[in-house]
Parts: C-alpha cells; structure tokens; sequence
C-alpha cells in the first residue's frame, strides 16, 4: 500500500502545507488505496514534506507524486482535456506553487500575529529557554529567502494587488463550471484547492486572505472541492486568536 508523509492536519486545514494537501488530493482522485503517517524533515528524501513510499520506491515532491501515479498505474487526471486545456491547467497550478505560494508564506510567517497564530505551535517541542532564539533564525532565513526570490520586497498591499490577480485569473478560468476544467475536477483542481483553500483559512489575518475571501466563486468553489474529498468534520477547529494561512 502506498504511505503517503504528511505533517498532520492544522490549522483547520488537511495539512499546514498546500503540497501536502495536494499530495493528498491526488492520492483521493486516483482511487488507489494509501494511507497517511506523519512524517519527518529529516527523513524526508529532499528534507520537505509529501513524499510517498510505495513499495520500494520514495517518491519525493507532489509534482512527482502525481507523475508516479500516472506512470505507474495509469492513473489519467485530465480525463477528457484538450492539449490546450491541459496546457492551462498545468500554468494555473504552476501560478499557485511558484508565485502564490511565496504570498502564503509571507502572510503566515512575516506578520508576527500570523505567526503566533499558526507556525509558532511548530515550534512547541523545542525547548522553551531556546525557542524564541530558534524562531528569530529561522523567520530570518525566510526573511532572506523571501527577499531573495522577491516576494520579501513587496509591502502587504503591493502583495495583495498580485494575489488578487491571481484569483481573478483563476475565477475566470472557472466561470460557470464547477471545477477548473470542467464538471469534475483534474489534476489541478488538487493544487488550486490546497492553496485557496490555505488564503482562505479563518486562522490568518491580513490582504492577501481578504483577496481570497472577496471572491465569492472561489469560495463557493473551495466549497464544492470539500464536500467532495473532505465530507467529514474530521479536522480540528482553527486556534483562537487568529484568521488566515
């Protein structure tokens, strides 16, 4: 059986990580029978979560994942898309892992309340007297990594200007359909689920989570995307005291 190495439900959500809850996503959609552990960074084959061991094989990255599944056992996400089609789907998933993705991560670890509300319980096994010495390190490093890549340089509101493109953009790809393709959902549908649905997560505050909530077809959509894969009120209610991820 497949095993697929998550980090746990939180936040209200499947996973704390998008990939991880496309990872996850697609696992569902395939219809093959796995199973979810909670994994560790420091085992993880490319030290990030989801991988997947099926058999002898370590998979690591979701992108990969879902290759796997379709190489392996034949498993057909686009069922039915045009080249065309296909080749949109593909650039909307790839908006939300290398542009919008870098906007979450701003949002849930730049913005100190954010931070308190949500990544900081990450770090509640350290050590109590090290711990603010660890998370200062590490935000810092993010800190560099997102000024590096550039998203670091935009204040908030330039940040929430880009995301409510990209929401717009994926609104009108949707329009009257249900999913983003069509009235089932693709491969895609995985990625854009796990990331509009982490915008939209109550637990996290600030632009970029008002750009999500104020596109009422993106949420009737997240909508119909859990009443398919996450029926059960199996996840744990968000943490007081905050509103985004």
């Amino acid at each position: 059986m497949i095993t697929l190495f998550t980090f746990g439900p939180a936040f209200g959500l499947p996973d704390p990580s998008p990939f991880v809850t496309k990872a996850d996503l697609l696992l569902k959609m395939s219809g093959l029978a796995y199973r979810v552990q909670r994994g560790s960074l420091s085992k993880a084959p490319k030290g990030k979560l989801p991988y997947i061991q099926d058999g002898d094989a370590v998979i690591a990255d979701s992108t990969f994942i879902r290759l796997h599944l379709e190489e392996r056992y034949g498993v057909e996400f686009d069922v039915g898309l045009s080249p065309a089609e296909r080749a949109v789907a593909w650039s909307v998933e790839k908006m939300c892992e290398d542009h919008l993705y870098w906007m979450l991560v701003a949002e849930r670890w730049t913005v100190g309340s954010n931070f308190k509300a949500g990544p900081a319980q990450f770090f509640k096994t350290v050590p109590a007297i090290v711990r603010p010495l660890i998370e200062l390190v590490i935000r810092r490093k993010l800190g560099r990594t997102l000024a590096g890549q550039g998203t670091g340089r935009h204040s908030p509101a330039e940040r929430a200007r880009l995301c409510h493109r990209a929401f717009a953009a994926i609104g009108a790809i949707i329009g009257t359909r249900s999913f983003l393709m069509g009235e089932e959902p693709c491969g895609a549908d995985a990625t854009v689920y796990a990331f509009v649905s982490g915008f939209l997560c109550p637990l996290f505050e600030g632009p970029a989570h008002d750009a999500a909530a104020a596109r009422s077809d993106l949420v009737a959509y997240c909508a119909r995307m859990a009443a398919r894969f996450y029926p059960e009120p199996e996840l744990p209610a968000p943490a007081p005291g905050g509103s985004r991820a």
